[in-house]
């Protein structure tokens, strides 16, 4: 009897520890002031800098569940929310990538991050941390692009490429909702749309939908093939059930990288947000490559 007592309150004690565990790999959420204007942000863990940038249609707080599997890593993890969505004010400059990444810069300034960081980026975000990487190499020592944006290719039909620029509004309306929002995975992404993309639509309509526009039709194609001349570490992942950011894309942009560290894993467009377990077993092996650590410096 007592022996079965003992045994029951060792396995609480370990569930207990493993709640707490669990409970401080959460980010703290925390307002800043960037350029005159306040930016939230979310915040855990110690060691190296992780910076994550949120796609577009999702704030920052879409990825606290992902985003809890890098601070187990042991990485510091710092995310802000884009002007206009989550509780950051729009910001009137903000009309481009290259915009984008500018404030991304003053971000990190704000909160006195003077080393170089890891970026990682999903979809639009993505396309900010390629562009933050171009302008600022002596503060990124990697990149983690997740269904990013930032190639000029759409589809192909033999050897005829259609770009980006060519694809019609309602081609994008018609894969959106299905591919940032599944159906099969509906108990694990709807929650998040309910509760963190819906009020910014409300909230701040104009940058939202500038914002989505900024992003349909970003062309990185200089940006990529500067990082590929510098050699900065850059994995490049994908979810293959993806119709947004297409395998056209995919295949381009990791032929403009010059063949980086690339993974495919099943699931759509916010495969992370979905399955953040996923998301953090892969981590595991692309964290390696992508904290290499290189001189930031332009080869020929």
């Amino acid at each position: 009897m007592a022996r079965a007592a003992s045994r029951q309150s060792g396995a609480q004690a370990r569930r207990a520890s493993l709640e707490a565990k669990r409970r401080a790999s959460w980010l703290t959420w925390r307002t800043v002031d960037v350029d005159g204007f306040p930016v939230e942000y979310g915040e855990a863990g110690t060691g190296p800098v992780v910076v994550f940038l949120h796609g577009w249609g999702l704030s920052h707080r879409a990825y606290k569940r992902p985003l809890s599997r890098l601070v187990r890593h042991g990485l510091r993890v710092i995310a802000p929310a884009f002007p206009g969505f989550g509780g950051s004010a729009p910001v009137a400059k903000a009309t481009d990538i290259a915009a984008f990444g500018c404030w991304v810069a003053h971000f990190l300034d704000a909160l006195d991050v003077g080393v170089p960081v890891l970026v990682m980026g999903h979809s639009f975000g993505g396309g900010v941390a390629i562009s933050f990487a171009h302008a600022y190499p002596q503060r990124v020592r990697g990149l983690v692009l997740l269904n990013s944006i930032g190639a000029s290719a759409w589809s192909h039909e033999g050897s005829t490429v259609s770009k980006l620029t060519e694809r019609p509004l309602w081609d994008w309306g018609i894969h959106y909702p299905s591919d940032l929002w599944p159906l099969r995975q509906a108990r694990n992404v709807l929650p998040v749309l309910v509760s963190e993309a819906l009020p910014y639509l409300t909230r701040h309509p104009l940058a939202f939908w500038r914002t989505a526009e900024i992003a349909r039709r970003a062309n990185l194609v200089p940006e990529l093939e500067d990082l590929r001349r510098r050699r900065l570490p850059v994995v490049v992942l994908w979810g293959n059930h993806d119709e947004m950011i297409t395998k056209t894309s995919f295949d381009e942009m990791c032929a403009l990288l010059g063949g980086p560290y690339s993974v495919t894993v099943e699931g759509t467009h916010s495969w992370m947000i979905a399955d953040p377990d996923v998301f953090g077993e892969v981590m595991t092996n692309v964290l390696a490559v992508a904290m290499e650590t290189r001189e930031f410096e332009a080869t020929d």
